[in-house]
């Protein structure tokens, strides 16, 4: 096992969580901006983004963007 994949056991718990916060950070938003909004609508929508956002890094990783973070 790579000294990377330990670290990652380490945090896997905590990166899941991070990312279930920033979804229902945003999912809040919604509730707050929008007059009875449509929390399912407004979860795919969400997640949506965030799984394009995710392609995104994964476009700039092959790119080598992070080569020496």
């Amino acid at each position: 096992m790579t000294p990377e994949e330990k670290e990652l056991l380490k945090l896997k718990d905590d990166i899941k969580e991070d990312l279930k916060d920033l979804f229902k950070k945003y999912l809040k938003t919604f509730d707050h901006d929008i007059p009875e909004p449509d929390d399912r609508e407004a979860a795919v929508l969400i997640v949506t983004t965030m799984q394009s956002a995710l392609e995104e890094l994964k476009c700039e990783i092959v790119e080598g963007k992070y080569d020496n973070f």
